[in-house]
């Protein structure tokens, strides 16, 4: 029979997993699986300061594969997915690819320290484009964030949006990037 003690502790680990946005019996279920391509090209309109203080428009990246994703400090399955995602990002500099993180906190410093920290860690994602969606002169016509994280749109070279991923991104959605690329 458990003590109180380890009880405590795995009520714990439940508790801090539904801050997190994760039912325990949920953390390792897969991502829907991804929607069919719009068939209009993507409004482009997702544009505003990033968090280093440059100006972003997605219409600038015409003729490049995106991959914009909506995440969370506190969110759980995000901050695991985001090493796997700046080193893809890395590995297909010098080809037609832009990764674009839209950070949802609720509070701009949590998304600017998380930024500075990754850059402290891995300076050469200099090159990632990280915006906090509550700055003023930030908007976005691509269906913005769902009620759950992380939300990833694959669009295309044309600005079509080819994939939605809610969850967690399977090893194949990297592939799909892959065959999108001129």
């Amino acid at each position: 029979m458990p003590t109180i003690a380890r009880r405590l502790r795995s009520f714990d680990w439940i508790a801090a997993l539904a801050l997190l946005g994760c039912a325990p019996y949920t953390v390792a279920k897969e991502a829907a699986p991804a929607l069919k391509p719009d068939s209009a090209p993507a409004p482009f309109a997702l544009q505003g300061p990033t968090l280093d203080g440059r100006s972003f428009n997605l219409a600038q990246s015409r003729g490049k594969v995106v991959m914009v994703m909506y995440w969370s400090t506190s969110c759980g399955v995000c901050l695991q997915k985001m090493p796997e995602l700046r080193a893809n990002a890395a590995g297909w500099r010098g080809k037609p690819f832009e990764l674009v993180l839209v950070n949802t906190d609720p509070r701009r410093d949590d998304a600017a320290l998380y930024a500075r920290t990754v850059r402290l860690i891995e300076p050469s994602s200099a090159h990632l484009s990280m915006l906090w969606a509550g700055d003023v002169g930030y908007t976005d016509a691509l269906g913005g964030p769902a009620q759950r994280l992380p939300l990833t749109l694959v669009i295309d070279v044309n600005g079509v949006v080819m994939a939605r991923h809610l969850g967690r991104l399977a090893p194949d959605v990297w592939d799909a990037v892959a065959e999108l690329l001129p």
